[in-house]
């Protein structure tokens, strides 16, 4: 079964854009050939495609939640709802696109790791340290996630 990494976030905000860099980290690596790995930039509809496609999916996106920058966490969805009320700036957009595939009776099977910000940094290309710290322990969360599907007993 083919499963997708999807990073979510803005590099031009600084630390919105974790989702983002963690994918830009992921890429380095080899992958078994199930496991694909996309840049999903701010999100929108035309990720519509990719949750119609797959059938799981690990999501990384930047939430503002009151938690110190850089704490880790993975919930797992089953409904709009279910994602953090506190998603960075695209939160709107996401939450519609997992609500239309929904309606369209493609909802995946989402793993969702969510990365802690203080705030959204306009005109920033880089991450705070505590973000770009975290990012070997988000590859080391896609891999558990990875061998907890029992999918990919490939992962290194």
């Amino acid at each position: 079964m083919k499963i997708l990494v999807l990073g979510i976030g803005n590099v031009l905000m600084g630390d919105e854009g974790a989702g983002v860099h963690a994918i830009r980290e992921l890429e380095k690596q080899t992958w078994p050939e199930n496991v694909h790995i996309l840049d999903g930039g701010t999100g929108g509809f035309h990720l519509l495609e990719y949750l119609q496609h797959y059938k799981k999916i690990i999501m990384i996106d930047a939430t503002m939640d009151g938690q110190p920058p850089g704490t880790l966490r993975l919930i797992k969805p089953r409904f709009s709802s279910d994602f953090p009320k506190a998603l960075s700036a695209h939160d709107i957009g996401l939450k519609d696109l997992v609500e239309s595939a929904a309606i369209l009776n493609h909802m995946p099977d989402v793993h969702l790791i969510t990365v802690s910000i203080e705030t959204v940094q306009p005109m920033r290309l880089d991450l705070s340290p505590e973000i770009q710290n975290v990012l070997p322990e988000i590859t080391k969360s896609v891999k558990d996630i990875l061998l907890s599907l029992d999918e990919t007993s490939s992962v290194a």
